[in-house]
C-alpha cells in the first residue's frame, strides 16, 4: 500500500521524537511511536534508554482506551521476543490496535520481519516502508553494531580550502566557523565515544564534551603508543564526562597508576590498532564512534576498516605550507584510479563552510570481528 503525506508526516514525528533520546539508548536502538484516531493524535512516546519501556508503551499509556481501533506508527518494527522489556507486538495486540506503520524492518536477528509477522497473525494491517531513508539513518549505529557486529566509526574533520588542518606551526584554532563547531556539539552528544591520539592531545588540549549540559558526554579514548601525555590535560578531569587510555602493555607504568588515581579507565593492548579498540567498544555497547584525530591515525583507522563515515567540514580559508598538515595521512595510494570512493555524498553549508558528507565503499572495509 503506497503511503499518504500524512503518514509520512507521522512517521517524522515518530523520528522527532526519538531523537529526544540522542546519545542515551546505547546498545539499544532510537524510536518513536504516535498513536493516531480519528486522524488525531492520541498518544506519543519514545525510549528513553536500555532497560527502559519501548516507544510502543509510552504511547500506549498515554493513548489509553482510544488505542483500540487507532493507527499506530513507529520508526522501528515492533519486538516480539523478551528481553529487557517485553514484546511490544503482543502489547499492540492486547490493547486493540487497528494498524500499524512501520518505517524500517529491525535488523536484529531476533525480531527481524517477526514482529510484523506476529501483528499480521493477529489480524492487524500492517504498512511497512514509509520514510525509511530517515528511519534508516536515524539508527545507522545500530544497523552497523546488529549487522557487522561493530560501532559505527565516524571520521570528522574540518580542513581549509587547500586541504589543511592547522598551519605550519601546529596552530589549528579554529578552522571551521562557530556554527560549524555547535553542529559537532550535537554530534558528540549522539555518540557513545570519541577517540583521538597522543598527538592532538599534546597540541589542543580538547574537552571532546558536547558542551551542553543537558546533553550527554561521550566516552573520551586516547590512543598513545609512548603515554607521553601532559598530566594536567583537560581529559584527565572525568568529572564532566569519563575518559578512557588505551597504550600499549608496559608503558609508562607510572603515568598509567597517576591516571588511574585520577579516574581514568586504562586499557593495556599488546597491540595498538583501531580494530582493538573498536572491538572493546563494541564490547562496552557503544553504537558509533566518533575519531577526531590528526592525519596519522586517521589513516589508520580508514585503513583497519575502523571508519565507515566520513564528515569533512570545509572552510573558505587558505593557509599554504608545505608541511602543514593534512585530515589523512600516508595511505600508500599511488593512483588516482585506487582512491577511495565515498558513496551516498550529499553536503549542506554550515556557517560559512561546506559539509561533505559520504560513507566509504563497503567492500573496501577490512574490520572484521
Amino acid at each position: 500500500m503506497q503511503s499518504t503525506e500524512f503518514d509520512r508526516q507521522m512517521m517524522q514525528r515518530c523520528v522527532h521524537l526519538a531523537k529526544q533520546a540522542w546519545g542515551k539508548t546505547a546498545p539499544n536502538p532510537l524510536v518513536g511511536a504516535v498513536i493516531v484516531k480519528d486522524g488525531e493524535v492520541v498518544g506519543e512516546g519514545f525510549h528513553p534508554g536500555a532497560g527502559q519501556p519501548h516507544a510502543e508503551v509510552f504511547a500506549l499509556r498515554a493513548a489509553g482506551d482510544r488505542a483500540r481501533g487507532a493507527t499506530i506508527y513507529v520508526s522501528l518494527e515492533p519486538c516480539n521476543h523478551y528481553g529487557r522489556t517485553p514484546p511490544c507486538a503482543a502489547a499492540l495486540v492486547a490493547a486493540g490496535i487497528g494498524k500499524v506503520v512501520v518505517g524500517m524492518i529491525d535488523p536484529n536477528p531476533l525480531v527481524s520481519g517477526g514482529g510484523i509477522a506476529t501483528l499480521q497473525q493477529a489480524g492487524i494491517e500492517v504498512v511497512v516502508g514509509v520514510e525509511t531513508a530517515t528511519c534508516e539513518e536515524l539508527n545507522e549505529g545500530f544497523v552497523q553494531r546488529i549487522v557487522h557486529r561493530r560501532p559505527l566509526g565516524i571520521l570528522k574533520y574540518a580542513m581549509t580550502l587547500d586541504g589543511k588542518i592547522a598551519t605550519d606551526s601546529g596552530h589549528s584554532t579554529w578552522v571551521s566557523s562557530e556554527p560549524s563547531r555547535h553542529y559537532v556539539h550535537h554530534l558528540r552528544a549522539g555518540c557513545d565515544a570519541i577517540v583521538i591520539g597522543g598527538n592532538t592531545l599534546r597540541r589542543d588540549n580538547p574537552y571532546l564534551t558536547s558542551h551542553d549540559p543537558d546533553a550527554p558526554n561521550p566516552l573520551r579514548v586516547v590512543m598513545t603508543r609512548s603515554l607521553d601525555v601532559p598530566l594536567d590535560a583537560i581529559l584527565w578531569d572525568i568529572s564532566v564526562a569519563p575518559t578512557l587510555v588505551v597504550t600499549k602493555i608496559g608503558v609508562n607504568p607510572e603515568t598509567l597508576a597517576r591516571l588511574r588515581d585520577r579516574g581514568v579507565q586504562v586499557l593495556e593492548l599488546d597491540a595498538l590498532k583501531p580494530v582493538q579498540v573498536m572491538q572493546h567498544l563494541y564490547d562496552r555497547g557503544c553504537l558509533s564512534v566518533l575519531w577526531e584525530c590528526g592525519g596519522t591515525l586517521a589513516a589508520s583507522a580508514i585503513a583497519d576498516g575502523a571508519i565507515q563515515k566520513v564528515l569533512a567540514f570545509i572552510a573558505p580559508k587558505i593557509v599554504g605550507g608545505s608541511s602543514a598538515p593534512s585530515p589523512v595521512g600516508n595511505l600508500n595510494i599511488r593512483s588516482m584510479s585506487d582512491a577511495m570512493v565515498l558513496e551516498r555524498v550529499s553536503w549542506q553549508q554550515i556557517g560559512t563552510d561546506i559539509l561533505i558528507q559520504g560513507y566509504l565503499d563497503k567492500s573496501e572495509q577490512k574490520l572484521d570481528f
